[in-house]
């Protein structure tokens, strides 16, 4: 019997990938082995805050520096111009979105939100959102006061994320007098919902952020252009005494506009690693979440996200806790505890604390570097129970506007003591 001959590895005729079935583009990779389950985000973050809680320009223009200074820890597509995703967190610009109002003839109640939109490009699509957006709020007995397209120049966008480009508008919203921030907080949450029920099947909407005490900014484009594409966040008179900043490199991931970040309330680098669980215990939860504050609040569900990235679907669990009346330190440690069972030197108060959390939620576990806020309080953590963590820093300084992030060097300081140690952060 005769064999046949052995073919050497680097005898095998080379195929493009298009021969061998490889995606050629980011849509086809939706087609094959790409599994939503498993995205991940591995990024660098920051925050900027003044200690006494002024709202500057100062502030907005540090965490923009800081970001540029991230750049390398983002991807960069083959454009050469679009990035993973960044974007800023800021605390509700309350003078500079008064001051839009008023160019426009608009009248702010005491208590207003703005909505960050992604739109549809499609004129008719985002005419049916704006409709159905509207409902809801007005739902929520909200007045809707008017709709702004937000300036943006495209200019500074690689033509990759220029073809997914969404349309970027705000929708400025008045309470009902006498509502206090978080109770409208709390509708908006309900109504966001019920929204993108009903948009579910228009895949290019996507609420950045729709809230009375916070504001998102973000994209994919580069760190340094995000004060060019976005004009608002180069304009003087727009100030915040908190600032998250985010760049992003995806895992497991395709970029998309939705998915950079900050999200609602948090920012995160790392991983989740027990995501799977967390999903399913949410949706087994599902009609066990109940409060007086939100009657309705199984309106909401599902919860938290199984599409998306695991940094948002903790930020969906972020933000229910918040709804339902916790604090966010409180609902930082409850979903992020440290690694307390065999610590011999915790406090006895805080170790129950801990371990009454515990039958309550399970961690949401994995190397992580978290910054969250609220637009009051802007805490951070970057324990987790049992795996290891990630590096945050922070230069102990006498001065404000006070940095914390994940990457050193980011932020020049004229005056500094020391840098907290890894972990210390909490």
């Amino acid at each position: 019997m005769t064999r046949k001959p052995r073919r050497h590895a680097l005898s095998v005729p080379v195929r493009s990938g298009s021969e061998v079935g490889f995606p050629q583009s980011l849509g086809e990779v939706h087609d094959m082995l790409y599994d939503k389950s498993l995205e991940r985000d591995n990024c660098g973050f920051g925050l900027i805050a003044h200690i006494e809680g002024e709202p500057s320009h100062k502030v907005v223009r540090t965490a923009i520096h800081a970001l540029a200074r991230m750049q390398h820890r983002g991807a960069i597509l083959a454009d050469g111009k679009t990035g993973d995703g960044c974007g800023l967190l800021l605390q509700k610009p309350d003078r500079f979105f008064r001051i839009v109002a008023q160019e426009r003839g608009w009248r702010l109640a005491k208590n207003y939100a703005v909505g960050m939109l992604f739109l549809n490009k499609d004129p008719e699509l985002a005419a049916a959102a704006r409709r159905i957006v509207e409902e809801e709020l007005q739902r929520e007995t909200l007045s809707i006061v008017g709709w702004r397209d937000v300036p943006t120049n495209e200019g500074v966008l690689g033509e990759i994320a220029l073809s997914s480009l969404p349309r970027i508008e705000q929708i400025f919203v008045n309470a009902p007098a006498g509502w206090r921030p978080r109770d409208m907080e709390r509708r908006l949450f309900i109504a966001r919902r019920r929204i993108e029920k009903r948009l579910e099947a228009d895949k290019d909407f996507y609420v950045c952020s729709l809230s009375n005490l916070v504001n998102i900014y973000k994209g994919l484009c580069m760190p340094a252009d995000l004060p060019r594409f976005y004009l608002d966040l180069a304009d003087l008179r727009l100030e915040s005494a908190i600032c998250l900043f985010h760049q992003r490199f995806s895992t497991n991931t395709v970029p998309r506009w939705p998915l950079a970040q900050p999200f609602r309330y948090l920012a995160h680098n790392g991983e989740i690693n027990t995501i799977t669980g967390n999903r399913q215990w949410a949706r087994a939860r599902t009609y066990k979440f109940q409060t007086p504050l939100i009657p309705d609040l199984h309106d909401a569900a599902p919860f938290v996200n199984e599409t998306g990235s695991d940094s948002s679907s903790m930020d969906n669990m972020l933000e229910l806790l918040l709804a339902g009346g916790m604090d966010i330190i409180r609902a930082m440690r409850l979903l992020v505890p440290p690694a307390w069972q065999n610590n011999p030197d915790m406090d006895p108060e805080l170790r129950a604390f801990f371990d009454f959390n515990s039958m309550h939620m399970e961690p949401w576990d994995g190397p992580a570097g978290i910054v969250m806020s609220d637009g009051r309080f802007a805490p951070v953590t970057s324990t987790v129970t049992v795996c290891v963590r990630r590096a945050t820093s922070s230069p102990k300084i006498s001065s404000s506007p006070a940095p914390l992030k994940s990457v050193s060097g980011i932020i020049s300081l004229t005056k500094w003591s020391k840098k907290a140690a890894s972990g210390q952060a909490n």
